[in-house]
């Protein structure tokens, strides 16, 4: 299957999985108030950060290694990390909660206990889809993400159904991608190891792959971070309301945002992989993916910058028209987020982490100065938009430098 073939069969399982949840928002969004779905949001932010956390980002190095048993190996040598990182998380949390009660009395017990295994379930699902996306089984990886997001959406509604509160909410999300995951596991089982020498060669895959924990790591919950930080500081400076409306937006500017970047990321990152190892350079297949990611981000903008608000009012209601205003602000964000996030893989296969450490660094920086100290809401969107726009300009030609390999 040639590269734009293995996209367009990525992307059609990527816009059904995609308009599923935004479908599903249509009704969720008249289930719940904005502030349910502000601390929902919230919860589900700390989950994904510490989801990245568990996997040491061991996961990012799947694509790197050969197919068959080496990238079975690697799937069971991230395994092991991520259950020892859980036990050791929860271990921590555990003992928060029973000596420094106070820490914690802000939050519900119920959102407090879901939290761990809400992130085991992320690091899991994701890993199985990295799997299947370095295998190259493109189909198998679209049945996984219709699956949870059907069972997702879901669950949210027939919890909406029955108890319309953020805990709610919280349990729906987890039990869906629950029984995603074990579809997902039947869908493509892994195989039992094979123990001869198994332990040696699980710490080589460690120690071969240590720039992942020391430098991916970091860089990747920085940015999950700094993704998730929005709605937490403006729940804590702008009010719930605010916050409900801004992860309202993300949710849904997101979703036709990541269709075609996310489907170019599982193609792109198994044939420049391929070929950055057989050539030292990938430069070919940079440039025509982002050509086609900036035609696209291009028509998606040029759209969205006048239907927006009367989108959010007909889709979900009057009160969620703030929604629409702020997706205004937040386009240029997103459609360089669109182009950005699916090259930015090339940092991995140039091994160059130490550099994409330095980047979230500033990101997070610049997202704490913008939203943390500007008073004025709308200012301060507009300038967290900007800003992040710029430092995704900086990661487009920082990419491109890597995919020349040898020759930069």
């Amino acid at each position: 299957m040639n590269y734009w073939k293995s996209v367009a069969s990525v992307l059609t399982g990527t816009v059904i999985a995609q308009v599923i949840p935004v479908v599903g928002s249509l009704v969720i969004a008249r289930l719940f108030a904005p502030s349910d779905f502000g601390v929902f949001s919230a919860w589900l932010g700390v989950a994904m950060l510490v989801g990245v956390l568990l996997t040491c980002r061991f996961d990012m190095a799947l694509a790197i290694e050969e197919d068959g048993e080496p990238r079975q190996r690697a799937v069971w040598a991230v395994i092991i990390a991520v259950m020892i990182i859980t036990t050791i998380v929860t271990i921590c949390l555990l003992a928060v909660y029973l000596w420094l009660p106070h820490l914690l009395s802000n939050y519900s017990t119920d959102l407090i206990m879901t939290l761990i295994p809400m992130a085991l379930l992320f690091a899991a699902s994701n890993l199985w889809q990295l799997w299947a996306a370095a295998e190259g089984e493109y189909y198998k990886l679209n049945y996984m993400r219709i699956v949870q997001a059907a069972l997702v959406t879901l669950f949210q509604i027939a919890a909406g159904m029955l108890l319309n509160s953020a805990v709610a909410l919280a349990i729906s999300q987890l039990l869906g991608v629950l029984f995603a995951f074990v579809f997902s596991v039947w869908l493509m089982p892994l195989g039992k190891p094979k123990f001869r020498n198994f332990k040696a060669k699980i710490f080589a895959f460690w120690f071969r792959h240590r720039n992942f924990p020391m430098f991916s790591l970091p860089a990747d919950f920085i940015s999950t971070a700094a993704a998730q930080l929005p709605v937490l500081i403006v729940a804590s400076r702008f009010g719930a309301d605010n916050a409900g409306l801004l992860a309202m937006t993300m949710k849904v500017l997101g979703a036709p945002i990541g269709l075609l970047g996310k489907s170019v990321l599982d193609v792109f990152r198994r044939h420049a992989a391929q070929s950055y190892r057989n050539r030292g350079e990938c430069k070919e297949e940079y440039l025509r993916t982002l050509k086609v990611l900036t035609l696209g981000s291009a028509v998606f903008c040029l759209f969205m910058m006048f239907a927006s608000e009367p989108l959010f009012v007909i889709g979900f209601g009057e009160e969620w028209t703030g929604a629409g205003t702020i997706a205004v602000w937040l386009l240029p964000l997103f459609a360089l987020r669109f182009i950005a996030s699916p090259l930015s893989y090339m940092v991995y296969i140039a091994e160059k982490q130490h550099l994409d450490l330095l980047w979230q660094c500033s990101l997070l920086s610049m997202t704490l100065f913008t939203l943390g100290l500007l008073f004025n809401f709308e200012k301060a969107l507009l300038v967290y938009s900007f800003g992040y726009s710029a430092l995704y300009l900086a990661y487009l030609a920082m990419s491109y430098r890597f995919s020349l390999g040898v020759k930069s």
